[in-house]
């Protein structure tokens, strides 16, 4: 019984993945890809609002940054 085991495991596996290909090669039919020019507006909206977040987080470093010195300097902390 033992041995018989020891032969099914792997077969058990074989057949495991086999249907797992299947399935995923059946899902990936049913995918509908964008088109070149949703891929290009998408990314066109990502660099955008990158850019124009990294600008805002910039902008808010630098005025509290401006506000800690000035008060560090106000109470005599300063460097």
């Amino acid at each position: 019984m033992e041995a018989n085991a020891v032969v099914e495991k792997p077969r058990q596996w074989w057949v495991s993945t086999r249907d797992f290909w299947r399935e995923t090669n059946a899902e990936m039919k049913k995918v509908t890809w964008p088109t070149r020019n949703e891929v290009v507006g998408t990314t066109f909206v990502v660099l955008i609002a990158t850019v124009v977040f990294a600008l805002y987080l910039w902008g808010a470093d630098q005025v509290f940054f401006f506000l800690t010195t000035r008060l560090f300097d106000y109470f005599g902390a300063g460097a």
